[in-house]
Order: structure tokens, then C-alpha cells, then sequence
């Protein structure tokens, strides 16, 4: 099912960007976030997304790598890395949060449903965006008011769950990467 959204481009519908859950306020920051992520995609972006985000044949992906394989799937460009897990990320929106329909998922009780995205656009670049969650989303230390355009190496902080961006290239080149936890 397709819907038109605010921006004028043609989307999926799809259920990770409901606002029922939410009150007032923070129902209209959420949408407005959504917005802003939706309207953000280019038209690469937006094709890269509808053949499957990953290199072909992948099929669709969700969530955490072992970290002590040290792999992630073949044509993966951008990584988020924490001491346990490494999280692929796709062309297109990747959705984090602690809702199991996320991307990435993040088993905590204080991260929001939908607490962020991570934008990979088809091109180059990776942008971060929160959806109005209710504790925010730092980047390295600063609280993000809105997309923030991230490079290899950002930490990402959502309450007290610490997460690395990195890409591939730098991953593989660099030393044995071990984020720590937050207390």
C-alpha cells in the first residue's frame, strides 16, 4: 500500500512510523521527525531501498552480528558497533529502537519504541535523525535537534546504551574496535 506524505514523495506504508502510541506533543514531534527522514531520501536512495538496501541476494536483514565473528553481510558499507554486537546497516532508513520490528534492535526498557534512524543514503553519507524520543539522542556528547550528519567513529548515545558508528573500510583497517558500555 503506498501513501503520499507531506513532502509530496510516494512511500510504503509501514508500521514502524506510527505515531498511535504517542500523546499530543510528542505525537507531532514524531511526526514532524518523520517527515524530516521521509522528505531527507534522494531518489537513488529511495530506488537503492525498494530492490533490497544490501548487495543483491542478501535478502532482508535485521538486527545484531555476533561480535566475536567480526563479519557482517557482504556489501554492507556502514556499521554500528557496541562491545556485544555489530548492527549492518542498509541502504535507505534503518530504524533503532527497542521494538522488535526495528532494525536495530535495542533490548532496553528506557530506549524509546522508535528511539532513531540512520539514513544511509544510496550515494554517500549516513545521517542520524531522532523521532521525538523522550530521553534524545547524543552524538558525541552533544544532544542532536535535528539530522546530523554522521562520520566513522561518532559515538551515538541513547539513554545509557552506547553505540559506535563506523564504516566497513575504517572497521577493517583499524584495531580490534571494543566500545564500552555506559554505566
Amino acid at each position: 500500500m503506498l501513501a503520499a506524505s507531506a513532502t509530496g514523495a510516494t512511500v510504503m506504508a509501514d508500521p514502524r512510523f506510527s505515531s498511535i502510541h504517542l500523546d499530543g506533543e510528542r505525537r507531532e514531534e514524531f511526526r514532524l521527525a518523520r517527515e524530516a527522514l521521509l522528505g531527507a531520501r534522494g531518489d537513488l536512495t529511495l530506488q537503492a531501498e525498494h530492490s533490497g538496501g544490501f548487495a543483491a541476494g542478501l535478502g532482508e536483514f535485521h538486527t545484531a552480528v555476533d561480535h566475536l565473528a567480526n563479519l557482517a553481510p557482504a556489501g554492507t558499507k556502514y556499521l554500528l558497533m557496541d562491545k556485544d554486537y555489530i548492527y549492518p546497516l542498509k541502504t535507505g532508513m534503518n530504524t533503532v529502537g527497542r521494538m522488535p520490528d526495528n532494525d536495530v534492535v535495542i533490548h532496553d526498557p528506557y530506549i524509546s519504541r522508535r528511539h532513531c534512524a540512520i539514513l544511509v543514503h544510496a550515494g554517500d553519507g549516513c545521517e542520524l535523525h531522532d523521532f521525538a524520543s523522550k530521553n534524545g539522542t547524543l552524538v558525541n556528547g552533544h544532544k542532536i535537534g535535528g539530522p546530523t550528519t554522521l562520520q566513522s567513529g561518532d559515538e551515538i548515545l541513547m539513554c545509557n546504551r552506547r553505540l559506535v558508528f563506523v564504516t566497513r573500510a575504517a572497521a577493517e583497517a583499524g584495531p580490534d574496535f571494543q566500545p564500552t558500555q555506559s554505566p
